[in-house]
């Protein structure tokens, strides 16, 4: 993904973080080709993506719900929300891929972390502060600061703002705890995930061959706890709206029991592996049942 934000740049003829190579001659503007921009803002095809938390942000501090944000917010709305919200975080992210190169490091280096215990839904309240405090100020203050904004834009453009917030993400990541950042203070981790209820793209298991070795949750870059439920047989999916799609958890699972699938099938009412309650057991009818009854001496009828 972070080729695919630099081709335009270099296709053009343009240099990386904010520099130009074209010398003297004549280079093409980057914005004429089919694809130009940023996470926080591109387009693609004439039709303008912009980043959803930005937007609300925007939104907010103006006060004002303009119609080119809701024109620009929707299409990635409707595409990770068919998909799943958090694939942003584990297929597209920048932060996300430097994490990867921490979790690399700190193995290479012999560094150990706890694994904190740091409410992942916690990234939920983040998101909705921020948008509040925009709404305070003024001013989309996140935007200031924001992680993958130091990584993208710094890129492409040269604009750094949010690189300390990098670096503290980063040395989080080898000391402190593993994806604390990602895991559960992300607000738009929180956004995502909120979108992630309705996603298409689930890991589902097959209880049959799942041994219970618990590799995918050794690797799960998410919460090792949103595979519990599907692990423990209480479902056939994994219904987080955490999970990044990210297919670490595919890979490490020894006994190929977990693997992508469409759709969101409902949750199972008896969890898989156990029998089902046993119906009522009938109760014999008596032997006269349903003969008329004889009558009674000295009866008149």
């Amino acid at each position: 993904m972070l080729v695919l934000f630099c081709l335009p740049l270099v296709a053009a003829g343009w240099g990386l973080a904010g520099g130009f190579s074209g010398g003297d001659a004549a280079v093409a503007t980057p914005a004429e080709g089919v694809f130009y921009g940023s996470l926080a803002s591109s387009s693609v095809g004439g039709l303008t993506l912009l980043d959803p938390l930005a937007a609300l942000q925007v939104a907010a501090a103006s006060r004002d719900l303009a119609p080119v944000l809701a024109v620009g917010v929707l299409p990635v709305l409707v595409a990770y929300g068919l998909v799943r919200g958090r694939a942003f975080c584990g297929w597209v992210c920048p932060v996300n891929l430097l994490g990867e190169a921490a979790d690399w490091l700190r193995l290479r280096l012999g560094i150990e972390v706890r694994e904190r215990a740091v409410p992942r839904h916690a990234k939920l309240g983040v998101a909705v502060a921020v948008v509040a405090l925009a709404a305070l100020v003024g001013v989309p203050v996140f935007e200031t600061f924001n992680p993958v904004g130091a990584v993208n834009r710094g890129l492409l453009f040269g604009a750094f703002a949010g690189a300390w917030t990098l670096v503290a993400v980063l040395l989080c990541d080898l000391f402190w705890s593993r994806r604390a950042w990602c895991r559960a203070l992300c607000p738009m981790g929180g956004l995502y995930e909120a979108l992630g209820r309705a996603g298409q793209v689930n890991v589902a298991i097959d209880h049959g061959a799942c041994v219970q070795c618990d590799r995918c949750k050794a690797v799960c870059l998410a919460d090792p706890a949103i595979l519990e439920p599907a692990l423990a047989g209480e479902d056939v999916i994994v219904r987080a709206g955490d999970c990044l799609a990210c297919g670490a958890c595919v890979d490490a699972c020894p006994a190929d029991a977990l693997r992508f699938r469409l759709g969101r099938p409902r949750r199972p009412a008896v969890p898989v592996g156990q029998p089902a309650a046993p119906c009522p057991a009938a109760v014999p009818a008596p032997p006269d049942a349903g003969r008329p009854s004889a009558a009674a001496p000295g009866s008149t009828d």
